[in-house]
């Protein structure tokens, strides 16, 4: 039978198919438009099984605040092409608008959510079959509290990040602190929120890497003090390298090792277990300065923290929580 443009207009309305996908579907469904569609959603499920382990590394990240509520989500896909298609858009902002009006707490929750009359894991499927790419809904994030700001960096729908201030009425502080986040990709609030393991780790790293550097100093200082320049003899091939090279004789390389192995065993008998400890706990301190949100510089004033910069805008003003999300390796 002979199917109108009516028809297809119809099913792509219903759909976001391409025209001729809808014309082969009503075609295949000789004008059933239920049949049409339940073609289409086969053909998006037989996408998405086809492409399940492809890399979805692109996408649309999107954020929304809703008075004491604020939501971020990341809708997947393959390619950057498909990420920028103003229907993919759409159904990303359709998401965050559905997360937003039923303020979801959990991914579940999210897809349990319906949208035009159809469940959203559904909608994702269906849109994998228009573009032929695997996509996948990724990302979730919610905060809630006093006053939230949301942030797109760029309006490009690649990274966002949401901050919650303890204060109604300081959105351009709330703006600046959104821009940090996104910049300088805290990992937790202030030191007292950094997960023990975390904290646990880079304690064990900061003593070991503060032993290796005692113990670097003791053989680098032996080796100028046997006049051999440590950067000829920081490795076993820079040894060989340049002793071919005429750079270090023979008998130097070999008191090069020596050195090496012995002042190094030295140097680690004797290290100071104290010493150790307050240099660990510097570099730990660095990397709470460098990683915790409000301790870290102010990317407009890297003279003050950015707890610095909301109180000199009000005593009492601080950030509660916040949240960022981006598809691009960092």
């Amino acid at each position: 039978m002979a199917i109108t443009i009516q028809e297809i207009n119809e099913l792509r309305k219903k759909t976001q198919a391409g025209l001729m996908d809808c014309k082969k579907a009503l075609t295949e469904a000789n004008g059933d438009m239920e049949a049409a569609m339940e073609i289409l959603r086969k053909k998006g499920q037989l996408v998405a099984a086809k492409r399940s382990d492809r890399d979805a590394a692109e996408g649309c990240v999107l954020a929304k605040v809703d008075g004491n509520y604020g939501a971020m989500i990341a809708l997947k896909c393959e390619t950057d092409f498909v990420a920028k298609n103003a229907d993919f858009v759409a159904l990303a902002t359709k998401i965050i608008d559905a997360v937003v009006a039923a303020k979801c707490k959990s991914m579940d929750e999210v897809n349990n959510l319906t949208i035009d009359g159809e469940n959203i894991k559904d909608a994702i499927t269906n849109r994998s079959g228009v573009t032929g790419e695997k996509m996948e809904l990724d990302g979730f994030n919610y905060v809630e509290g006093e006053d939230i700001v949301a942030y797109n960096h760029m309006n490009q729908n690649f990274l966002c990040a949401l901050v919650v201030l303890n204060k109604k009425g300081f959105e351009e502080a709330g703006k600046g602190v959104a821009m940090q986040v996104a910049a300088m990709a805290p990992i937790a609030l202030n030191a007292e929120a950094v997960p023990q393991e975390v904290k646990d780790t880079e304690t064990r790293n900061a003593i070991d890497k503060a032993k290796q550097n005692q113990i670097g100093k003791a053989v680098e200082n032996a080796l100028k003090k046997a006049g051999i320049n440590p950067a000829h003899v920081d490795s076993e091939d820079h040894i060989e390298s340049n002793t071919a090279k005429g750079w270090i004789t023979p008998e130097e390389a070999a008191k090069a090792r020596e050195i090496k192995v012995n002042v190094a065993k030295e140097a680690e008998a004797n290290l100071k277990e104290q010493m150790i400890e307050n240099i660990a706990k510097g570099m730990v301190s660095k990397f709470f300065k460098e990683n915790c949100l409000l301790e870290q510089a102010y990317i407009d004033d890297n003279k003050i923290s950015v707890a610095q910069y909301l109180k000199n805008i009000d005593k009492d003003l601080t950030v509660t929580d916040f949240k960022r999300f981006t598809l691009r390796a960092e």
